[in-house]
């Protein structure tokens, strides 16, 4: 078996050992063959990285529910601080890696428009997770990062590409607007284009599967079930917001 094949193989095996650090190590090493990723191997690579950051992306989140419950001044405070200040180096660090790599390694050697449209779309996604915990001119330089990632290369070249190679209904193109409408609401707290940009992509999803008679593949139907449950959920809040005022 050549060296690419095998380095898919122990990154299939640590995805079932449930061991993600060594997942990323692995993709990490095929990205760096400069290779132009096939469907497969492009999911491991996102799958790894995920999980990764997912995990400490939540402990983020939880030691800064804790923090804020704590008195100012007290021990336990300092203690959740400083905690909190770790994880989010490790956050820094991760995301930090996997842009240089997509930069570098992936976003050079993708040819398919599918494969250009996943890695801007991931470029924005790492971006944003840095703009998540970042406060001052780190949080700006984040989210603009972030946005030039989803708005200029995503709208401008990518989703030129998608429209013309991805159809609707395609998982990476639902997506892609997935992210960005969560780019829009949470980080740049643009509620009215969040909304704008998960119906469109919605609509034109349920019109492409309707008049083409096909139900989708599940990965659609999961987009498209996140795109609407966006919805809804935005919705009611923008409209008990204005209900309070």
């Amino acid at each position: 078996m050549e060296e690419r094949g095998k380095v898919v193989c122990m990154a299939k095996l640590a995805e079932q050992a449930e061991r993600y650090d060594d997942m990323v190590n692995f993709m990490k090493k095929l990205a760096r063959m400069d290779v132009d990723m096939s469907a497969e191997e492009r999911h491991l690579f996102s799958v790894g990285f995920k999980n990764t950051i997912g995990a400490r992306r939540a402990s983020w989140r939880i030691l800064s529910s804790l923090e804020q419950k704590v008195a100012v001044g007290e021990q336990a405070g300092q203690m959740i601080s400083v905690y909190r200040t770790k994880v989010e180096d490790e956050l820094r660090m991760v995301c930090n890696e996997i842009l240089s790599i997509i930069a570098i390694h992936c976003l050079p050697l993708a040819n398919a428009g599918e494969n250009v449209v996943f890695f801007h779309k991931m470029k924005g996604d790492y971006y944003r997770y840095l703009a998540e915990f970042s406060t001052g001119a780190e949080k700006k330089s984040a989210a603009d990062q972030s946005l030039m990632a989803y708005q200029r290369m995503l709208l401008q070249h990518a989703m030129v590409v998608a429209s013309t190679e991805l159809s609707p209904a395609h998982p990476v193109r639902l997506g892609l607007a997935l992210n960005f409408s969560v780019f829009f609401y949470e980080i740049m707290n643009f509620h009215q284009r969040a909304c704008q940009v998960a119906k469109q992509a919605f609509d034109e999803a349920t019109t492409e599967i309707n008049s083409a008679g096909m139900d989708g593949n599940n990965d659609s139907t999961l987009m498209m079930q996140l795109l609407n449950d966006n919805l809804a959920l935005w919705k009611s809040e923008l409209t008990e917001g204005k209900a309070i005022k």
